[in-house]
């Protein structure tokens, strides 16, 4: 893992973390945005919008990104899930109510929302030092374990995951008509730090 640091995200670092959540995030991202975009709004400026805010899960304040030879290769978001379930109500956007579920089952840990690293720098142990950060930040937080999800449909994440010390606590089937991977599962990892 020699040549890679980790950083914490700045405003400006908005069109990379909008490439990120896109590569990692199965094609979600693109559904919700496109559902908040205002008229005349493409859904990658609805990304970039949120990505700039101060606040929010998807802000640059929870992200941290990877670099090698001062380019950004990957990233991750995550921050603390609340130790209280999430109510999933009927009015909760049914293409994330099996993501609520499970992340309500990790109460009280340093979610990793978004894992992604760019194609050309895979295999090259960033995914391992973003992990790795996450750990030391949920360390400093005291919290007792880092938790993400992983889709059934991504066999090469759920190994990264699994040979870094993830174990599997749950899983849901995703119900999401019309989008590419409906009827996958998603599972639940946790690794204690």
């Amino acid at each position: 893992m020699s040549g890679i640091s980790v950083r914490e995200a700045v405003p400006a670092d908005a069109p990379a973390l909008v490439d990120i959540v896109l590569m990692a995030g199965e094609g979600l991202p693109e559904r919700a945005w496109a559902g908040m975009a205002e008229p005349g709004e493409s859904p990658r400026e609805v990304g970039l919008r949120r990505a700039s805010r101060e606040a929010g899960a998807f802000s640059f304040r929870n992200a941290r990104l990877a670099l090698r030879e001062g380019a950004v290769v990957g990233g991750v978001i995550g921050y603390p899930l609340p130790d209280e379930p999430v109510p999933i109500g009927p009015d909760f956007p049914r293409e994330f109510v099996a993501l609520q579920e499970l992340e309500n089952l990790a109460p009280g840990t340093w979610y990793l929302n978004i894992v992604g690293v760019y194609d050309t720098a895979r295999g090259q142990g960033i995914g391992s030092a973003l992990l790795a950060h996450a750990e030391g930040v949920a360390r400093r937080r005291g919290l007792s374990a880092v938790s993400l999800i992983v889709l059934s449909s991504n066999p090469g994440a759920e190994r990264l995951y699994r040979r870094t010390g993830f174990q599997e606590r749950a899983r849901r089937r995703m119900r999401v008509p019309g989008w590419s991977h409906d009827g996958a599962e998603a599972i639940l990892m946790l690794k204690p730090v």
